[in-house]
């Protein structure tokens, strides 16, 4: 018994030697939505676990004593948007503060207990045993919160239209089916004369645009409703709210607009290499030219990138910021996005290789990048067509996402233009691909590929 009790001495001192304390001065706050509580190392202050209120003097209150025993660093997990008051003031005072995500600390041994969950970061904090979530420069961080804005407001703007197109229908106006978009210049003007007390269908079909598909006396016919008080009523408040979250949405791209122009710029717009125009068929896409304002902020031009447009740029520049170097290699960048394969390996064998399920909104944005090559000429777009035809829509998608998020990264961190590939180029090379696998396959089984001249 007496040998057994001094192994287990020497393996203590073993473990602790090897746990060595990396951040001697760190605290851990469990935040919530009325309270706050905050551990500090007992060596610090008798006190070691205290509980802070949510109001603006009780974080003040907390940043204060928190400076003043001498902490350096905070770890605290992400809790829906409660941390983000604490996280600001902390941060102003100058201390380190680490955002730590709550799935990665929730696995407590014992009773759970807000106290003890403060103490649990701060004790993995202090041996460095937590890894801090991202969070870009400040002025990316503004420019992050306008962009999200913009995206609830195009969220109210689409539902409005929704509402829009459900009273029609009720009063059975067809008018979603003769024309592609009810907001579009012949829908609206047709709307608003409807709300103005017009019935004739006909007179209603003379706000017809030219460039409409369906002629006038089929627009007419599709205008022949049951226009009942209350279902006219509905799209009255539709359209009023449509206006106003459309005035939103422009005050928006004003702000963000503003805001561009006030960050720093690598490059000057008049180096710019020529682009050919992009027709903005998306309606909900900025109502400014954010291109010239990405190639002054970037230094390349990223709307060169096949199917990479303004708005989608915008989204993930706001999310990730310009300065690639936070992550060392363009395979970490992919894995912070959720692109990359996350491999669970057991007993030497792959039990799954499918990517994280993530909600980042960055990753989004590179997947819809990626579904809108579906029919593009490009050599992205064969990639893409290529690997759907063998695996499936959805791994496609993921698949060119990362292709072009490695694009993005390596255009940003190594400041060097995107060379268009075309489809014949990228049929050509994979040609060349195929045959030199086909070759070595042949070697190994002793055999020779000889081409056939019939193809040749």
């Amino acid at each position: 018994m007496k040998g057994k009790r001094n192994s287990t001495k020497i393996h203590k001192k073993r473990l602790q030697q090897h746990l060595k304390q990396i951040n001697l001065y760190a605290a851990g706050i469990d935040i919530g939505s009325r309270e706050h509580y905050v551990a500090v190392p007992p060596s610090l202050d008798e006190d070691s676990v205290k509980k802070f209120g949510c109001f603006t003097p009780d974080l003040e209150s907390m940043a204060d004593w928190l400076v003043k025993i001498g902490i350096t660093t905070v770890a605290m997990e992400s809790t829906g948007v409660y941390w983000i008051p604490t996280f600001e003031i902390l941060e102003s005072r100058g201390l380190k503060v680490i955002l730590v995500n709550a799935r990665h600390v929730k696995n407590v041994t014992g009773r759970k207990s807000d106290v003890k969950d403060c103490q649990w970061l701060q004790q993995l904090h202090t041996y460095g045993l937590l890894n801090a979530a991202f969070r870009p420069e400040d002025d990316y961080v503004t420019l992050r919160t306008y962009m999200r804005q913009r995206e609830t407001m195009v969220c109210h703007l689409s539902s409005k239209i929704q509402h829009m197109q459900k009273a029609l229908r009720q009063m059975n106006v067809l008018l979603d089916n003769v024309v592609s978009d009810i907001t579009s210049q012949t829908g609206m003007a047709i709307i608003r004369d409807i709300l103005s007390g017009i019935r004739e269908p006909q007179k209603l079909a003379e706000n017809r645009d030219r460039r409409c598909k369906n002629s006038a006396e089929i627009i007419a016919k599709s205008l022949v409703g049951n226009y009942r008080d209350e279902h006219l009523f509905s799209l009255k408040q539709s359209v009023e709210l449509y206006d106003v979250y459309n005035k939103k949405l422009d005050e928006c791209d004003q702000v963000i607009n503003q805001h561009l122009n006030i960050l720093h710029k690598q490059a000057d717009i008049n180096e710019r290499p020529v682009q050919k125009k992009r027709k903005k068929n998306n309606t909900n896409a900025l109502r400014f030219d954010a291109s010239i304002n990405l190639y002054e902020l970037c230094g390349v031009d990223l709307t060169a990138i096949d199917g990479m447009d303004e708005h989608g740029l915008l989204k993930i520049i706001a999310e990730t910021g310009i300065d690639m170097s936070k992550w060392a290699t363009e395979h970490r960048f992919s894995s912070w996005l959720g692109l990359s394969p996350n491999n669970k390996v057991s007993g030497g064998k792959i039990l799954s290789s499918s990517s994280i399920k993530t909600k980042n909104r960055a990753k989004q944005a590179f997947k819809m990048a990626a579904f809108s090559l579906s029919n593009s000429k490009s050599g992205l777009g064969a990639f893409y067509r290529r690997l759907r035809g063998r695996i499936g829509a959805p791994k496609a998608i993921n698949a060119t996402a990362r292709k072009l998020a490695i694009i993005f990264y390596k255009m940003l961190k190594n400041k060097t233009e995107y060379r268009k590939q075309s489809q014949d180029e990228y049929n050509e090379l994979n040609k060349d691909r195929m045959l030199k696998q086909l070759k070595r396959k042949a070697k190994l089984l002793g055999m020779e590929l000889i081409p056939n001249e019939q193809f040749t």
